[in-house]
């Protein structure tokens, strides 16, 4: 197989689509709603609208309140709008892959926005490519949006046209597209990345968490279901049933790490599905200790629920630089550094003194933890005895959340006691991946754990596999 001259992006994103028919100001509906959604890509925001049958759009770098101002959305005005939000976490930080993206065919225009990643896109875009298809970008949507324009020549619409592009493609996706007459949302055939219908008056809208819906007073309806194509328009929604569904594999990083803890997926409250982590973590794993403390912020709701199962009380030992992203992101290892520098400060008050118990939801490389840990040393804790309310991560993720190869994955590498020695802790240890099973109290899904135990839903290819190495921290 030829190699790919291009580095795949692989993308954590969040996307959001109105269709109104009550006169709402569609620019600023989706505006706030990928406010709300900002937590699941900070790297570019976008949006596109249909103006009388006409699709406008404006997308750029940078966080929604950066990319966004009155003067452009008083010019983005229309009856129907998709917007997008994206951090990739692969060679993709181009304005060229910022979303959404939008396309003239013979049937006219086309916006889409995905969240997801595609395992075969490199072979579908070889493919196309020597048939003579031109790329403007790195990312698996244009490979979508190629194949749908393809089949549009023979297929009588576009929905018979996103039929034949799901039987093609491979991996996670949820999109929202827009036609000039059309909003459309599709999720995978194994629901792997969430996608969940609101209504807003008359109006119906599509969002990736149920949180969006809360940020502009809509109410939530249901989730789209796994291989469900939903088409809205004047006259309301229709659903269609592919022949691609398959038994649901939602990513569980949604209830670890991803999602806001304000949201609903697929049955399960966020929030509470991280409270019975802790809870389950404190009796799998139970200390003497004085203090609780969670790594801000996905690390808190997990301790609310060891304090509470172990009756030890929980305080905050920790205060973030909010104005800080992600550290576990950065490309290189000196700019993860510098980034937990400036990230995390310890409440000396507080930990002074103390034998404590902290929670985070994951060690992925382990610079974060380790320099955190001495942080709290450093201000005086006594003990640290370290708490992961999820399983070693062995394995990357070729589905869009961003876990790298097993050279970076220090739970790859090496056992639980070499990575306590690493990260400093007096002790470390991880919930169970029957634990974790247990936590999305409710769920109407089964899950994608493939990051703790290598049973990917989808094989995959040979191409995509990313080597093994030595982490080193």
């Amino acid at each position: 197989m030829r190699k790919a001259r291009y580095g795949k992006v692989h993308e954590e994103c969040g996307v959001f689509g109105i269709y109104s028919v009550d006169g709402h100001d569609v620019a600023r509906t989706v505006y706030y709603g990928l406010y709300a959604l900002q937590h699941r890509g900070q790297e570019s925001a976008g949006m596109a609208v249909n103006d009388e049958g006409t699709i406008v759009y404006h997308k750029d770098m940078g966080l929604v309140p950066e990319v966004f101002n009155d003067i452009i959305l008083n010019h983005l005005r229309g009856k129907a709008a998709i917007g997008h939000v994206l951090y990739s976490s692969t060679g993709g930080s181009y304005r060229e892959n910022a979303q959404p993206m939008v396309i003239r065919y013979r049937s006219g225009q086309l916006a889409l926005a995905h969240n997801g990643s595609l395992v075969n896109a490199t072979a579908l875009r070889d493919r196309m490519e020597e048939s003579g298809a031109v790329f403007q970008s790195t990312n698996d949507s244009e490979v979508m949006l190629n194949l749908i324009s393809r089949y549009s020549i023979v297929c009588d619409d576009v929905i018979e046209a996103i039929k034949k592009m799901m039987q093609e493609v491979r991996g996670s996706y949820s999109l929202v597209m827009l036609t000039p007459e059309l909003l459309i949302g599709v999720r995978d055939p194994l629901g792997i990345r969430p996608l969940c219908i609101g209504k807003l008056d008359n109006s119906w809208v599509l969002a990736s968490e149920s949180c969006a819906f809360d940020a502009i007073g809509a109410t939530f309806i249901r989730d789209v279901n796994p291989g469900e194509i939903v088409v809205i328009d004047e006259h309301g929604i229709s659903s269609f049933q592919t022949g691609t569904g398959g038994s649901s594999r939602l990513c569980i990083f949604e209830f670890i790490y991803f999602a806001r803890p304000d949201s609903f997926i697929d049955g399960v409250s966020v929030h509470q599905s991280r409270i019975e982590a802790g809870k389950l973590l404190a009796t799998e794993h139970p200390v003497e200790a004085d203090l609780v403390i969670g790594a801000p912020d996905s690390g808190l709701t997990a301790a609310m629920g060891y304090s509470e199962q172990s009756g030890i009380p929980d305080g905050q030992g920790l205060l973030k630089n909010r104005y800080v992203g992600r550290t576990f992101i950065k490309p290189q290892q000196n700019q993860r550094e510098d980034s937990v520098r400036i990230k995390f400060n310890a409440m000396k008050s507080v930990v002074n003194g103390k034998k404590l118990v902290m929670i985070d939801d994951s060690i992925v490389r382990g610079t974060t933890t380790r320099r955190i840990i001495q942080m709290l040393k450093n201000a005086g804790a006594k003990e640290v005895h370290m708490r992961v309310s999820s399983p070693p991560m062995r394995y990357p993720c070729y589905f869009g959340v961003d876990i790298p190869n097993e050279e970076q994955l220090v739970a790859a590498n090496y056992s639980v006691e070499e990575i306590r020695q690493m990260i400093g802790a007096d002790s470390l240890c991880y919930l169970s991946l029957e634990g974790l099973l247990k936590t999305p109290v409710g769920a109407r899904c089964g899950f994608c754990t493939a990051c703790f135990d290598a049973r990917y839903p989808i094989e995959i290819p040979s191409a995509c596999l990313k080597g093994k190495g030595r982490v080193v921290i």
